[in-house]
């Protein structure tokens, strides 16, 4: 005698989508596919659906794997935390994405990046302070790749002295999944939570 098998309970905890020109989903009004992706969010790491995931979910075959795809580069990345953060805040930055700005900007300087170079990078300015041999090359390599489109041999041999070549792979992987972050929130118009003024200035 065969079992019946059982639906997928709705994901615990509780949560609200947020979105401008992509009008919230609710749960009720979700299809089998965007459940899943759903329960994979706040299965994992994240916790919950802030951010791209309320535009990712109108396809949700590419937003789960664009979530997988972003949870191996917040949560697995074989950079330091700190200069993982300072990727995703120079892109931020290039998009003035506000909303990753300002969720990834404080965990940014709990992990111990300088108040100053956030701010320098806030500004779209060259930071004024000597930093680290790490922390310089990661700057480097993004500010080129960023605002060139290359890098010079003499910055890739600064990034690969520091972090080999699994460095540099994941700190592209970083920028790339990051700019699909902001392309999302800047075309839905997403907004920041209540209360919280835009951080960046438009330059």
């Amino acid at each position: 005698m065969t079992q019946a098998t059982s639906e997928p309970s709705d994901p615990a905890p509780p949560f609200e989508l947020r979105g401008h020109r992509f009008k919230p989903l609710t749960w009720e009004s979700m299809t089998a596919a965007q459940k899943a992706m759903t329960r994979a969010v706040l299965g994992g790491q994240r916790g919950h659906m802030q951010g791209p995931y309320n535009v990712l979910l109108r396809s949700p075959e590419v937003g789960q794997l664009a979530q997988e795809f972003g949870a191996q580069t917040r949560f697995r990345s074989s950079l330091p935390l700190a200069l993982n953060e300072l990727g995703i805040l120079m892109i931020a930055r290039d998009w003035t994405a506000q909303f990753v700005w300002w969720a990834h900007r404080r965990i940014a300087e709990d992990a111990g990046l300088p108040p100053a170079l956030i701010q320098a990078i806030a500004q779209k300015q060259a930071p004024a302070m000597a930093l680290t041999q790490e922390v310089q090359a990661v700057y480097d390599f993004c500010h080129e790749l960023i605002q060139n489109r290359q890098v010079s041999d003499r910055t890739h041999a600064a990034l690969l002295a520091q972090f080999g070549e699994r460095g540099i792979v994941d700190l592209m992987a970083t920028l790339s999944y990051y700019t699909l972050v902001s392309m999302a929130l800047n075309v839905d118009q997403y907004p920041l939570p209540e209360g919280v003024q835009p951080e960046l200035p438009t330059i």
